[in-house]
């Protein structure tokens, strides 16, 4: 499959969607744009949750967002968790779907979180691999997320957004890019975000991430669970001034707000979009 980032709809704003503020979700339906499910959240579920999708699908755009199929796993993807899948994505028929640039598996024991990858060729190999396996299955545009990691594998040959953009290039996949992780990143291991985003292929950023941590001690944690820090905003806006993603998600797992302060988020994001797009059409002007 080529991906042809101008045939993908543009969707606008929205966010995670999480099951303690599906109430509010409605009553505030003209505020979020499109929503992103967590994958596994409709796997081999309960008749309650796939009477949830189906909901959802009815009133919302739906791009599925994988967790575990553990994309860098050197023994390759487990099929029968591909296949389930697979029948998820092809039931919601999104645009696009994502997964993370990382591996939750090692010789077949759950490691139960996102572990960052060497930045190695033959990592890149590895991937590019299982990325063709995936898409023989799944014959939906494809997505990948930089994750956040607080310790690097040695023996690295090149940068991490070089690794991404190697993967990128060579499979044809999509750009989910977590600006708060990069930002994470960037704070906990000391680099320049700004050249980070320099080496991306960033014409391939079909979306972006942004929401808030917490600092433990001079670590900053990706926890998902405050708003999102005004250093974010602007490393966005400067994501902005290079690209316009297809789609903007606000992230949300715990200590859950009203719902009145997501919105004012996702608000915020919609103008900062508006700026960069207003600024972007008076330059042309000129």
């Amino acid at each position: 499959m080529n991906l042809n980032l101008k045939n993908l709809p543009k969707l606008g704003v929205g966010i995670g969607f999480r099951e303690p503020f599906k109430s509010e979700l409605f009553f505030n339906q003209n505020e979020v744009d499109f929503l992103e499910i967590v994958a596994e959240h409709y796997l081999d579920v309960l008749p309650h949750k796939e009477q949830e999708l189906e909901l959802l699908m009815a009133h919302f755009p739906i791009i599925p967002h994988g967790i575990n199929l553990s994309i860098g796993s050197a023994e390759g993807i487990d099929k029968d968790y591909l296949q389930k899948l697979a029948r998820l994505v092809n039931k919601i028929n999104p645009p696009w779907w994502s997964e993370h640039l990382s591996f939750t598996k090692a010789g077949g024991i759950d490691i139960g979180h996102l572990s960052p990858l060497p930045y190695t060729p033959e990592a890149v190999d590895v991937v590019c691999q299982n990325i063709q396996q995936i898409q023989r299955f799944i014959d939906v545009p494809f997505i990948l997320e930089n994750i956040t990691y607080l310790l690097t594998i040695p023996g690295a040959k090149m940068t991490e957004a070089q690794f991404i953009g190697e993967i990128l290039e060579r499979c044809d996949c999509g750009l989910l890019l977590d600006v708060t992780n990069l930002y994470t990143n960037s704070v906990n291991h000391g680099y320049d975000a700004l050249e980070f985003l320099n080496q991306l292929p960033l014409e391939r950023v079909v979306q972006l991430h942004f929401t808030g941590g917490f600092w433990d001690g001079d670590v900053l944690i990706d926890s998902h669970s405050h708003t999102t820090f005004s250093e974010v905003w602007q490393l966005m806006a400067e994501v902005l001034k290079r690209v316009t993603p297809r789609g903007m998600i606000l992230e949300r797992d715990e200590n859950i707000p009203p719902f009145a302060d997501l919105v004012a988020e996702l608000k915020q994001a919609r103008e900062l979009l508006g700026k960069i797009k207003v600024r972007d059409r008076a330059s042309t002007e000129l």
